[in-house]
């Protein structure tokens, strides 16, 4: 064994745990989203039952988040192949922030619309003029959790550019 251990063994370590941490923090916002926005939905059914299926869209749109993690968690782990291409630190490196960017970003945005779904329901039941401007608060909430995905998919892709092989 003449080779010196230069770190890039450790790599995919840092690869994968850039997949797992997309896929688990988004799902994480995608549980708490729907959790709590469902308990909304629950509670203001029982006054107001033919609202419930209008009042369903934050629960969707909580759902949507997991998927985002999906999406980058796939992308990363089919970009980890050492036996195929050299795979570096910072392909490991690259992944790990792509990953971080995705699942932070859809976990704030699960809080966010776990909240505003959770209120915004409520109240459309008792004025039922709130509906648009819950669901534009709604779809910001969303955007946070797409910018992620967009930065994650550009931070993925700069793996595999970090040197001429």
């Amino acid at each position: 064994m003449s080779s010196a251990f230069s770190g890039d063994e450790t790599a995919p370590f840092f690869g994968f745990l850039g997949a797992a941490a997309a896929l688990v923090f988004s799902c994480m916002g995608a549980a708490y989203g729907t959790a709590k926005s469902g308990v909304g939905v629950a509670s203001m059914g029982v006054m107001r039952p033919e609202l419930v299926m209008k009042s369903i869209v934050p629960v969707v749109m909580a759902g949507v988040l997991g998927i985002y993690g999906l999406i980058i968690a796939v992308i990363i782990s089919t970009g980890i192949n050492p036996k195929a291409k050299s795979y570096y630190l910072f392909d490991g490196y690259a992944h790990l922030s792509s990953g971080l960017a995705c699942g932070l970003a859809g976990l704030s945005a699960g809080m966010a619309i776990g909240i505003v779904g959770d209120a915004g329901v409520r109240a459309n039941a008792q004025q039922p003029k709130l509906f648009v401007g819950m669901i534009l608060i709604l779809i910001f909430a969303e955007a946070l959790a797409l910018y992620g995905l967009i930065v994650g998919i550009i931070l993925s892709s700069r793996a595999g550019q970090s040197r001429a092989d």
